[in-house]
Order: C-alpha cells, then sequence, then structure tokens
C-alpha cells in the first residue's frame, strides 16, 4: 500500500458556522481545532494544512463546568518587572469574551508555523453578528460528534 499526501491543488476549504451559546468551551474547543486543523477530511495529512474555516458566534454565552466560573484563572506577564497579571474566568468573561475561547483553542492546536497558519482561519465573535454572510458558512451540527 502507499500512502497519499495532500497536496495544494487537492484541498478544498469550507466555512462552518458555530453557535457556541450554551456550548461547553473545552468540548467547543475541540471541536473547533479538529476542524481548523482538518482532521474531519479523509485527506488529512499532519504536515499540510487541509482545515476549513470556522467562524464562531455568541462567544460570550459559553458556558464551563462546575466551579471553573470563579476559580478558573488566566495568566499573562507583561513584559515589566512585576508584571505578572492574573484575572478569573468571570472577568475575563465581561471584558473579553473572545479571548477565552481563543486561548482554549490556541491550546489544542500545534505551537508551530503551520498551527499559527491553522489559527489564523479562525474568527470568533462575542454576538450573533459576523462579516463573513458572503463567505456562505455552513451551521456546523454538533450531534454528528457524539
Amino acid at each position: 500500500m502507499q500512502t497519499t499526501m495532500a497536496k495544494e491543488s487537492e484541498i478544498v476549504r469550507q466555512w462552518h458556522l458555530v453557535d457556541a451559546e450554551g456550548q461547553t468551551l473545552g468540548r467547543l474547543a475541540t471541536v473547533v481545532a479538529n476542524l481548523l486543523r482538518g482532521k474531519n477530511k479523509p485527506i488529512y495529512t499532519p504536515h499540510v494544512d487541509t482545515g476549513d474555516f470556522v467562524v464562531i458566534i455568541n462567544a460570550d454565552k459559553i458556558v464551563v463546568t462546575g466551579k471553573k466560573t470563579t476559580d478558573k484563572e488566566y495568566i499573562h506577564h507583561t513584559g515589566w518587572p512585576g508584571g505578572f497579571r492574573k484575572t478569573t474566568f468571570n472577568k475575563l468573561l465581561v471584558a473579553r469574551p473572545i479571548k477565552i475561547i481563543e486561548k482554549a483553542v490556541r491550546g489544542m492546536i500545534p505551537h508551530t508555523k503551520l498551527g499559527a497558519a491553522q489559527f489564523r482561519k479562525l474568527k470568533v465573535y462575542a454576538g450573533p453578528e459576523h462579516p463573513h454572510a458572503a463567505q456562505q458558512p455552513q451551521a456546523y451540527d454538533f450531534s454528528s460528534q457524539k
């Protein structure tokens, strides 16, 4: 048997519309990461970007289980001495809900140049409106994952 590799000319990219309202953060992030990487396609090749574009709406209505709303912390450093900052899930959900989903998905794709190219195909919006209607994104059905 011979292994086939995906070529750039063979890749057909689709646009998926994912509604995050009522979805669990981690479960949504794994589905989106697989779509961005192209792992749902039969032509998936690990070293080639075969993934699709994903538009996520209603990022401000994402949910987490348990006590993560108060206990989950997001940490970063400003680069200055004493610049260690941390904030809770609740505060970040109010201030920047897009960052929550982006950080969860970014952690699930490779931290390489290929992963950066795949991550650029992710578009996240806090409300139900998005500017990608011209691309005619197809609504993603989560029931096919179970």
